[in-house]
C-alpha cells in the first residue's frame, strides 16, 4: 500500500505526501544538484470562460497570461515588457517565485510554445502546435497536431536530458484554464477526479468545471443525450489517450508527457505543478501503456506548493493516490507528491499574503523552483521569502 502520511524530508522545507520512501530516495539522489527548467506554454479557449480562472482578471487579460509570465521569467522586473503581468483579483503571479529562485541560482531556463494565440516576446522554441478550442466542444485539437506535439515532446525530452549529467529536469507549464482540461483528461482516463482538482480561486469552482467536462466528454464520445456517458467506462481500455487529448485537452499536456517519458529514461524528472501535472502523469502512464513505450516511473515525482497539496477546497493527495488505481494509469502507479512549505504568512506584501487565503497557489514551476532551492542550496523559509519579496519590490519600482 502506498504511504499516504505527509512526511518532512531531511530538509523540513520539503514535505512528501504520497509514496514516502520513493520520494525520500528521489530527494537523496538529487540533493546538492541543480536542475534544468523547461516551461511549456499553451492555451485553451476554456480559459476565456467567465469565472473559470483567476489567472488574469478578465478573459482578455487571460489571453496574454502565458506570454506575460514567460517574459517576466526570462527578463525579470527591469525589462519593459511587451506583455506586462496581468492584474489579478488578488495575489501576485507565481512567476515571481520562479524568477527569484532561477535568477539567484542561475538555473538554465528553456521556454517552449506548444500553442499560443500569439508568439511570446522572448526567445522561445516553437513546437509547431496550435491553441486548443474550448474543451466543451469535444474537439479541442486536431489529432494530427496532438501526434506532432507528442513527437516533439519525446524529441526535446531526450535532448534536454542529454545535457544533464547528474541533475534533473523540471517540467513546468503555463496554461490558463489548465486545471479544467486536467479534470477532463483525468476523467476520460477513468480516474475519479470530480471535486478533487485545484484552481487559482480561493474556493475551487468544481461545479463549473464538471459541467464543462461532462459536456465535452459527451460530445467527444458521441453521446446523443446528456448524461448517457458513464465516466468510468473508459477503464475498459476503450480510449486512446492521444485521442482524448485531442478531444478535451490542451497542447501543453501531450508535450510534457512526451518530455517526461523520454527524459525519465536517463535522468530525474520533476513535474512542476499540482492538478495539471497529476493529469500529465496519468497521461504518461496511459500513453506508455497504450503505445508500449519505455519509461522509468521511479525517476518521476510531482512537485508543487503546500497551497495546492493542502488545498481545503480540493483533494490533491487523494487525487494522486487515485492514479495508481486506474487500469489505464496503473503502470505508473502513484507518483511521489512533494511540496515546498514556503509560507507568505509573515510577508510585508498583501499580494503575497493572499496566497495564504487560497488565491493563485501555483504556476510557472513555482513550487518546484522552491524545492530546487531547498535541495541544491538548502535554502530555508527566510531566504526564499527575502528573494521573492525582492522580486516584487523590483517590479513595483522598476519604472517609477
Amino acid at each position: 500500500m502506498p504511504n499516504t502520511s505527509a512526511s518532512p524530508s531531511r530538509s523540513a522545507q520539503i514535505r512528501i505526501y504520497t509514496q514516502k520512501e520513493q520520494g525520500e530516495e528521489w530527494l537523496r539522489r538529487y540533493r546538492g544538484y541543480l536542475p534544468i527548467f523547461a516551461c511549456v506554454l499553451g492555451f485553451t479557449e476554456t480559459g476565456l470562460i467567465p469565472g473559470i480562472s483567476a489567472a488574469g482578471r478578465t478573459p482578455e487579460d487571460r489571453k496574454y497570461t502565458a506570454c506575460a509570465d514567460a517574459e517576466f521569467l526570462y527578463y525579470g522586473a527591469e525589462h519593459k515588457a511587451q506583455y506586462p503581468l496581468p492584474p489579478l483579483a488578488a495575489g501576485a503571479s507565481p512567476v515571481l517565485i520562479s524568477r527569484a529562485v532561477f535568477e539567484s541560482l542561475k538555473i538554465p531556463v528553456h521556454l517552449f510554445n506548444a500553442g499560443l494565440p500569439q508568439p511570446p516576446a522572448v526567445p522561445v522554441i516553437d513546437l509547431g502546435g496550435a491553441a486548443a478550442k474550448c474543451l466543451s466542444g469535444g474537439a479541442a485539437m486536431e489529432i494530427t497536431t496532438v501526434h506532432h506535439l507528442f513527437k516533439q515532446g519525446l524529441l526535446w525530452g531526450e535532448r534536454l536530458a542529454a545535457n544533464i549529467q547528474q541533475g534533473y529536469l523540471i517540467l513546468g507549464e503555463c496554461v490558463v484554464g489548465g486545471t479544467t482540461t486536467a479534470l477532463a483528461i483525468l476523467t476520460g482516463l477513468g480516474i475519479d477526479a470530480a471535486g478533487k482538482v485545484n484552481s487559482s480561486h480561493p474556493v475551487c469552482n468544481h461545479a463549473q468545471k464538471w459541467d464543462l467536462v461532462q459536456t465535452g466528454l459527451e460530445k467527444m464520445m458521441g453521446s446523443r443525450e446528456p448524461g448517457e456517458i458513464n465516466f468510468q467506462y473508459q477503464s475498459q481500455n476503450s480510449v486512446d489517450p492521444l485521442q482524448l487529448v485531442a478531444g478535451v485537452g490542451d497542447p501543453m499536456q501531450v508535450v510534457v508527457a512526451g518530455m517526461a517519458i523520454a527524459a525519465s529514461r536517463s535522468c530525474g524528472v520533476m513535474l512542476a505543478g499540482g492538478t495539471q501535472m497529476l493529469a500529465v502523469y496519468a497521461l504518461v502512464s496511459a500513453i506508455a501503456q497504450a503505445y508500449t513505450l519505455s519509461w522509468r516511473p521511479e525517476a518521476v515525482v510531482v512537485g508543487t506548493t503546500r497551497w495546492v497539496a493542502e488545498d481545503p477546497t480540493g483533494a490533491t493527495v487523494d487525487l494522486a493516490l487515485s492514479l495508481g488505481k486506474g487500469s489505464l494509469t496503473q503502470s505508473g502507479g502513484t507518483p511521489p507528491l512533494l511540496a515546498t512549505h514556503l509560507s507568505f504568512a509573515d510577508s510585508r506584501y498583501p499580494q503575497l499574503r493572499a496566497y495564504e487565503q487560497g488565491f493563485v497557489k501555483e504556476g510557472m514551476g513555482a513550487g518546484a523552483a522552491c524545492i530546487a532551492a531547498h535541495l541544491s542550496q538548502d535554502w530555508q523559509q527566510h531566504q526564499l521569502l527575502a528573494a521573492i519579496e525582492a522580486q516584487l519590490q523590483r517590479l513595483s519600482t522598476a519604472f517609477d
